[in-house]
């Protein structure tokens, strides 16, 4: 009898040690929550980067209230939604709010989301490696050097929708990749007030941009400039105002392309920029304000 109970006792310790290291599929996080949570609807975990251990592959974390949700590294397929009509934030200070170095076929979504690096952040969303990356109505300002910085060697594609990215110190997205073409898709999007650049497609980048704006940026709104491979950005019905400089392609050693498509030149003193390596191509249905003309035409098909 005591030999029997020694089996079912454990047993029933195994069953329990199994229940406590099972992950979710859907977790959830708030303001009045608590890390050593479960991180159920019920009893939610306080920060994002507590809840990501808790939450399986493929899953997906939920804001439940407005609140501070802290930084988080991303290293596999994962939905963050910040929620609807409610502010849950990302606030960090010194250091990149939310970095992505996910598993070569995951794919990561960051949706209705405010990214604050209150002046002393590093870079907004830093995606390092991955399949894919979406981000969805988010709101991102505040960083020293990019509000999103994409870096990889392993190719992928992203997606930017309806996502303001204002206010940081160098670029609002910028992309320099190595070896491999990394394709970057903008819709609905604006880039605002960034020191430098509003958007940047560099080394091994391939960007395709609609409805969307970059304004007010200190050098340039568009610019397409490759150091090694190759830079490409195809825009239409954006439009680029107030800035030094609304589009270049070029300034550097290898091939960068920028072709414009509907798009409006405000209000920038020069609005065309043709650098070294580089070509502006107009389909001849845009407006230019400033000095500057495409070194060549794109006859519609």
């Amino acid at each position: 009898m005591k030999a029997r109970k020694l089996i079912l006792l454990t047993g029933t310790l195994l069953f329990v040690v199994s229940l406590a290291n099972a992950q979710a599929s859907r977790t959830w996080v708030s303001g009045v929550g608590d890390d050593a949570n479960p991180c159920s609807r019920t009893a939610p975990c306080k920060t994002f980067a507590g809840a990501i251990s808790k939450t399986a592959a493929g899953g997906e974390i939920d804001a439940l209230d407005p609140a501070g949700y802290g930084a988080v590294t991303i290293t596999k397929a994962i939905t963050i939604d910040g929620g609807g009509g409610q502010v849950a934030s990302v606030l960090v200070s010194g250091t990149n709010g939310i970095v992505v170095s996910a598993g070569v076929n995951d794919t990561v979504t960051l949706r209705n989301l405010r990214i604050n690096g209150i002046g002393t952040g590093i870079n907004g969303v830093r995606w390092l490696a991955g399949k894919s990356l979406h981000v969805e109505h988010c709101d991102i300002f505040g960083f020293t050097t990019r509000g999103i910085d994409v870096a990889k060697a392993d190719g992928g594609e992203m997606d930017v929708v309806n996502t303001v990215i204002h206010d940081n110190g160098e670029s609002g997205i910028k992309s320099v990749n190595t070896t491999t073409n990394v394709s970057v898709n903008i819709d609905g999007s604006q880039f605002l007030k960034n020191v430098q650049f509003g958007v940047f497609a560099g080394s091994f980048s391939n960007f395709s941009i609609r409805n969307s704006a970059a304004s007010s940026n200190g050098n340039i709104g568009f610019i397409a400039q490759a150091a090694a491979g190759t830079a490409e950005m195809n825009i239409v019905d954006s439009m680029s105002s107030n800035n030094a400089k609304g589009v270049q392609a070029g300034g550097n050693s290898a091939s960068s392309t920028v072709r414009i498509g509907r798009v409006s030149l405000l209000d920038n003193p020069t609005g065309i920029v043709v650098g070294v390596s580089g070509s502006v191509l107009s389909f001849g249905n845009n407006f230019n304000t400033g000095t500057g003309a495409p070194s060549g035409n794109i006859s519609p098909q």
